[in-house]
């Protein structure tokens, strides 16, 4: 097995994807079915979702998108979502139905399905832009970032797309179907009835419907107790918001989030001047082992550099890329649920898993391998590939020295790598040796060599062919053609004194020895300089565990500028990761905001009132607090990933508040036509309508949302892709949890707060 070949990681996250959007599908239509307790009904948007993921790889075809662990992760994360306007419709024209049902089917029943679609189909339609406009932090990422996480953007808003399409077309057309049926009088007549059950069934009037019941039952006192004490709801909303502040500020900050690519790339470095013969027998060390644990499969080492341009590595600087086991068949540690059996241990695995970790694995290595001379760094293959091409690391934080001499970078480089050992989650820090390397120098005597009637090309000659070998010819075996080179045999050239014994011919045929004719002694200089803007560059490689960079970086850097004092015309910069995150956080300070405002304007557009949209705009805070306080209970860092999940976070709390907001005002204006909005209770009655008697649509788009991520964050830590979709997954299971709950409490507060002063007007 090649080591490089990647086409298993590739096959196992895709599977991963795909196995996640399955069971996302499956649950969502449960959850639906259960709700809706009517099969014509439920099928529909169970119908759509399907149809909506297959038409959301057209444009991925055309758009040369390919399927990955970004892309399906963007319809991954927007299953719940796709089928929220479907619910939405659905369930209005079953409410709708029902009622005409109720009193005695009067009018026509195209023209009352119509008209609930029309009621929904506005707030849904903006909804949708909402969800897609609110990406445009997303869009905005250029670099490696941009290339990882646009797919992801593109995906979701393409399924999201066609699932709207689909619940205001495919979705009436089937309803108009099922209906259709009833006129329709099968032989036998069992068969009649049995197709008619099925297809098109009964429609239930809420108040009857046990789920809608049961909800009514626990709901309906928990809106009486807000409407009686608004003031309170919104102060404990507050306090629970401010209370989220700090624990914000404790999250850790990482550039991309960790995809375990069940390999890894170990790259030990060594001081300058190591010959072959010594990197030979350090690489067979290392790799032996690395093979002695349990865990891994295969090894392959490599010191030096490939025949090749882009490969400048110098025999210091090893590379060993280590191939490991399905980390399911890693080494088993025993938890506290160890004496069950193992059929019921699955769910305890989800959060204390019973192999030993990744980090711990590679603590083990690391501390197996701490050879004198050598200092480690780990990675993964193509992790560290993209990130010497990007940034010219080969570990996460860098640090790049500027200045004028080559001598003094290299003092400070020392100094730095020395200090930062102090500073707490470094497993290592390794200066260049920018003026370390060593040479043999040849200092010809011009006058000697006159003397014996050579000349200087002579010399060089014989040197260059002595030591460093000349083709004299060629040989041909078949259509194959190899060099013959000829040079001194490595035992009379493996020392000094064998080589200033080495002879050159003269004109006259006498045989000189080369101390004769040339002064020769080793001395150090740079292996190779580093030039960038235009200044000479010395590198600090630094490896971190056990810490999120952000906090890494600050403290490396309050410890290099207390410590070490840099001489005038000198400066160090960081790079490595640590540099992209502070681009993409520039970036987001501008972007972030205009999102917020196109929103807002959006929202207004659909709402064409400022109080409206500020209340939907309240789903953003109530959001953030369940994202905030499971990043940190899961120990997950702020990423792109995390952050990509709060950006798609903050398009379903616009969706979820236009909906909730929507019901609220439907049962207002309801009452307000029929003349029965004259008092303050009328107003708690108004609102306990719309808020209760709509707490199953509510609860059906928080539930497809919620429980539909669920299969994400319940993957294991071995499904390759599943570490990337749960950090994008988890603020989304959070936020949707805390801003569903509050948006139940908060949203009858402040609606009747507001509308509390017209019913006030009106009696003054």
């Amino acid at each position: 097995m090649f080591p490089y070949d990647r086409s298993e990681l590739i096959n196992r996250a895709v599977n991963t994807l795909r196995k996640k959007l399955i069971e996302e599908m499956l649950v969502v239509s449960l959850i639906i079915l259960i709700f809706l307790l009517h099969f014509p009904s439920a099928v529909i948007p169970i119908v759509t979702l399907p149809i909506a993921v297959l038409f959301a790889f057209i444009p991925m075809y055309y758009m040369k998108l390919t399927s990955n662990v970004m892309s399906l992760g963007g319809i991954a994360i927007a299953i719940g979502a796709m089928v929220d306007a479907s619910i939405v419709v659905v369930e209005n024209a079953h409410k709708a139905l029902a009622k005409w049902q109720d009193e005695g089917k009067n009018g026509d029943y195209h023209t009352v399905l119509l008209n609930a679609i029309k009621q929904v189909a506005r707030p849904s339609f903006f909804a949708l832009i909402v969800i897609a406009v609110a990406f445009i932090p997303i869009f905005s990422l250029t670099g490696i970032e941009g290339r990882l996480f646009k797919p992801l953007a593109f995906t979701k808003n393409f399924a999201m797309l066609f699932a709207a399409m689909l619940a205001i077309t495919l979705d009436p057309a089937i309803r108009m179907l099922f209906t259709r049926l009833e006129n329709y009088n099968f032989k036998p007549k069992w068969l009649s009835s049995v197709v008619n059950t099925l297809l098109v069934g009964k429609i239930h009037s809420e108040k009857k419907h046990p789920i809608s019941s049961f909800l009514f039952k626990i709901y309906g006192p928990v809106v009486d107790a807000v409407l009686k004490h608004p003031y309170k709801i919104i102060i404990g909303a507050l306090l629970a918001f401010l209370l989220t502040i700090p624990a914000f500020f404790m999250l850790g900050k990482e550039f991309i989030p960790p995809l375990n690519e069940g390999s890894i790339l170990y790259m030990p470095t060594t001081l300058p001047g190591i010959s072959i013969a010594q990197a030979q027998e350090l690489l067979s060390t290392q790799d032996k082992l690395l093979k002695s644990f349990p865990e891994v499969l295969t090894v392959f080492g490599k010191a030096g550099r490939a025949e090749t341009s882009t490969d400048p590595a110098p025999l210091s600087m090893m590379e060993t890329t280590v191939v490991l086991k399905p980390q399911n068949e890693w080494r088993h540690k025993d938890r506290w649920y160890s004496f069950l059996p193992n059929f019921s241990e699955g769910p305890f695995r989800i959060i204390w898993p019973d192999k030993i970790s990744w980090d711990e694995l590679i603590s083990e290595m690391d501390a197996k391998l701490k050879l004198p001379g050598v200092v480690n760094a780990w990675t993964m293959p193509i992790k560290g590939r993209i990130d010497m091409l990007t940034t010219g690391f080969r570990t996460p934080v860098g640090i790049k020295i500027y200045g004028d001499d080559l001598a003094t970078i290299e003092k400070i480089g020392k100094d730095i790598e020395s200090h930062l050992s102090m500073v707490k989650g470094t497993r290592s820090a390794f200066a260049e040796r920018t003026a370390g390397g060593y040479f043999i120098n040849f200092n010809l005597n011009r006058e000697a060599i006159a003397r014996y009637g050579l000349s200087v090309e002579d010399v060089s000659t014989s040197i260059m062919t002595a030591i460093g070998g000349e083709n004299v010819t060629q040989t041909v075996e078949g259509r194959e053609r190899f060099p013959v080179n000829v040079r001194y045999p490595r035992e009379l050239r493996n020392d000094i004194e064998k080589i200033k014994r080495m002879y050159i011919a003269t004109p006259s045929g006498e045989q000189i020895p080369l101390y004769q004719v040339a002064e020769i002694k080793t001395e150090t200089g740079p292996g190779m300089i580093r030039d960038e803007n235009g200044r000479l560059t010395g590198y600090v490689y630094v490896d971190v565990t056990g810490r999120d960079l952000g906090s890494y970086v600050n403290d490396a850097k309050a410890m290099i500028y207390k410590e070490i004092t840099l001489p005038p015309g000198y400066s160090i910069q960081f790079s490595g990761q640590f540099e992209f995150m502070e681009r993409v956080k520039a970036r987001m300070k501008v972007v972030l905001p205009l999102t917020l405002f196109i929103i807002f304007i959006l929202i207004y557009i659909s709402t064409k009132s400022y109080v409206k949209t500020s209340i939907i705009f309240l789903a953003v805070p109530f959001s953030l607090i369940g994202a905030v306080w499971i990043l940190v209970l899961l120990g997950y860092n702020l990423s792109i990933g995390v952050w990509s999940g709060i950006i798609a976070l903050l398009g379903v709390d616009a969706e979820t508040g236009i909906f909730m907001l929507l019901y609220l005002d439907l049962a207002h204006d309801d009452a307000k036509k029929r003349g029965l909005l004259k008092t303050i209770n009328d107003l708690k009655v108004a609102i306990h309508n719309g808020a209760v008697r709509r707490i199953r649509p509510k609860m059906m788009t928080a539930a497809v949302l919620f429980i539909g991520l669920l299969p994400i964050m319940w993957a294991q830590s071995y499904e390759i892709g599943a570490d990337v979709m749960k950090r994008i997954a988890a603020p989304m299971v959070g936020g949707i949890f805390t801003s569903f709950l509050l948006e139940l409490l908060v949203y009858p507060a402040v609606y009747f707060i507001w509308k509390k002063k017209e019913i006030e007007k009106i009696d003054k």
